[in-house]
This record gives structure tokens, C-alpha cells and sequence, in this order.
């Protein structure tokens, strides 16, 4: 990774295949709209956070602390990472 920078901002913690939803314990902050990159063992993707829930109820913005269910792209897995892309 050149000239992107990354900053860890929580752990996949869970993940759910029907729905494709992984639950995310955060150390940072993450909104909606943010770039984030997913990584793992055999985990690489990346994706614009379109929807997170806390509780089952929707927010834009979630803060260190919090555990978050987050709609992913592709299967992700428990004790992946991800960072948020700041460019």
C-alpha cells in the first residue's frame, strides 16, 4: 500500500452467511459513507460502509466501545481487521 493510509478501527468479531452481515467490535470511529478495507487470513476486500446497526436499529455513526452489526460485501471472518482508508 503506497500512498493510502490505513487506520485499524475494529475486529470482526461474528458473522452472519444469510444475511451477510458481520458484527464488527470497534476502537475507533466509523460512519457511514467511510472506506474501509477488510483484511485477513483469506480476507481482501474493500468497501463504502452503506448501512451499520447497533441493537437492531440503524445509525450513521458508531464509536470506540461499540459492537456493530455492518453489511459486507463478501464473507468475512472471525478476528479479521478493518481499517479505515484515509486518503
Amino acid at each position: 500500500m503506497s500512498e493510502r493510509e490505513l487506520k485499524e478501527v475494529g475486529v470482526v468479531t461474528h458473522y452472519f452467511t444469510r444475511i451477510s452481515v458481520a458484527v464488527v467490535e470497534l476502537k475507533d470511529t466509523l460512519s457511514v459513507g467511510d472506506k474501509i478495507l477488510i483484511q485477513g487470513h483469506t480476507t481482501n476486500f474493500e468497501q463504502t460502509v452503506e448501512s451499520m446497526q447497533i441493537e437492531h436499529k440503524n445509525v450513521t455513526t458508531a464509536t470506540a466501545g461499540q459492537k456493530i452489526g455492518l453489511k459486507v460485501k463478501e464473507r468475512v471472518r472471525e478476528g479479521d481487521r478493518v481499517y479505515k482508508v484515509i486518503s
